[in-house]
Order: structure tokens, then sequence, then C-alpha cells
């Protein structure tokens, strides 16, 4: 009896220690957005007259109209958005299309076709090799600059391959007996089936797209065709990337906006679309996460 009173005192303790750990880190990652969004709608009177904000007295929406107001935003943004969008519905086509070839047992030189892909694991072209492909075909200061060489991944093609090849063969005879062609299997048949899978990479490909940066610095030389990423980072080291430091961003009323909440407001606005896209594609992206992970 004493045994298990001395048991359950520990049981407790351990919980109530584990429980405030956890609540800790929680905090820990939780404040930072809550502290950049807070920020980001902080008056610029009130920012200058307070060492630490937790909860604006004076909300504003100064940072957020002057961003949008910025032609050099918004012409990232929709950078940005062209890069998620287009970027997004190529990728999956490109993965989905191949996945679906190298699904087909009756197609010659399906082997050929894997080994090809699995090489791309072992080897890697490399920075420089991209750099001049890029180059060559004309593509420097392109938008498809940041589509193209990100088109597709060997992984998950053969992540998608893997749930293809779980649906019946019946299906694919039966639609072939009603006279379907190769094209047309794949719209009516493939496409409807892989909901799930197609979710979960399009969530994939989508969040790549939207955080490209690598690719804009090296690719893209105009500041008008910087994606979101590129031009935040340029925020972030020089507030003077959009002509808008402290000596020149001012307002009405002869206020000036501080640089620091125009940085908050531009991660706000970078950050927001991909959590509200999250939560429509959740029920979805729950079972196509586990795409090519069970076999029966």
């Amino acid at each position: 009896m004493i045994m298990e009173v001395n048991s359950s005192w520990k049981d407790r303790l351990f919980a109530c220690a584990n429980g405030g750990l956890l609540i800790l880190f929680s905090l820990a990652m939780v404040f930072p957005i809550y502290y950049t969004i807070v920020l980001s709608f902080t008056d610029s009177t009130e920012y200058y007259t307070r060492d630490l904000i937790l909860w604006p007295h004076q909300w504003s929406l100064d940072a957020y109209k002057y961003l949008l107001g910025n032609g050099l935003f918004v012409n990232s943004l929709m950078v940005s958005v062209f890069l998620a969008t287009v970027g997004t519905a190529l990728s999956l086509l490109v993965t989905g299309g191949l996945a679906y070839a190298i699904s087909c047992r009756r197609l010659r030189f399906r082997k050929t076709m894997m080994f090809m892909i699995l090489l791309t694991f072992l080897f890697t072209p490399g920075l420089v090799p991209v750099y001049l492909i890029v180059r060559n075909l004309g593509l420097i200061d392109s938008v498809w600059s940041l589509i193209l060489p990100s088109l597709t991944s060997g992984w998950y093609v053969l992540l998608m391959k893997g749930f293809f090849d779980g649906i019946p063969d019946s299906l694919d005879e039966a639609a072939r007996i009603d006279g379907c062609t190769e094209i047309s299997v794949f719209w009516r048949i493939i496409i409807p089936l892989s909901l799930p899978a197609i979710v979960a990479f399009g969530l994939f490909f989508a969040v790549g797209y939207w955080n490209t940066y690598f690719n804009g610095i090296m690719f893209i030389n105009q500041q008008s065709k910087w994606p979101l990423q590129v031009l935040l980072q340029n925020m972030l080291v020089d507030p003077t990337t959009m002509g808008g430091g402290e000596q020149n961003v001012s307002l009405q009323m002869n206020r000036q906006l501080p640089t620091e909440t125009l940085k908050m407001a531009a991660v706000v606005i970078a950050t927001i679309p991909i959590m509200l896209v999250y939560p429509f594609l959740q029920k979805h992206f729950a079972t196509g996460a586990m795409v090519g992970s069970v076999k029966e």
C-alpha cells in the first residue's frame, strides 16, 4: 500500500513537471510569433515611447498600408504568388505524370527510367552546372528560372509511384474496356483516386515555391523580379532596400514609421498565406502524408 502511494505521488510529480516544461517550451515558440504580430500593428508614436510592447495601447495599420502601397513589395508578392500557384500546378503535373508512367508495368524501358530516377539520389549536378544550364537557356532574370530547376524531385516521384501502385489494376482495365485512352485513365481515374496524395505533395511544392530564396539570389538580379523571401531578407539587412529607411518613411501628421514595424509587418504578410491554406488541406494532408509508406 505504501509503495502504491509513493508511486502515485511520483507519477503526479512527474506529470506536473513534464506539463510545466511543455508549457514553457510552447511559450518559447509562440512568443516570437505573438511579438512579431503585435509589433507589426503597433502605432509609431507608441513604439518610440515604450521599450517592450506586449500589448499595444494604440493599434495601427500604417505598416501594412505602406507595404501594400509600395510597388517593389507588391511586385515581389505577386512573383511569390505566381511561383506558388503556377509552379505548384506544373510540379504536380510533371511529378504525377512521371510517377504514373513508371507505375505502369506495361511501359517499355520502365526499369531504365527507374534506374535513372534512383541515380538522382546518389549523384547531384551541383551548383555550377545548374547555373550554367539556366544561363545558357536564357532564363537569368526570369521567373521561370525559379520554377524549372525545381520542377520535380526523384523522391517525390517515387513516393507518388508508391501511392499509384496501391490503386487496383482492375480499375485501369475496366476504363480501357470502356474506351479510355492513357490520358483519360490518368485524368478520370487516377487523379480523383489520388486526391490525398496530390494535396499533400501540392502543399509541399507550394511551401517550397513560396519560400524560394537561394534560387532567387542566384538567378534574379532585377529587384522588380525578386520573390518575397529575397526582398524580405534584404529588408531585414538593409531597411532602405525599398527606399524606406526611417529618414524617408514619413506618414501623415509628420510621423515616421519605424523600420522594425515594417520588418514585422513584412514577416506577417509572408507567413499568413501558408498558414491560411493549411487548415483547408489538413483533412487530405493527414492521409497523403503517409503516401507510399505502407505496402500490402
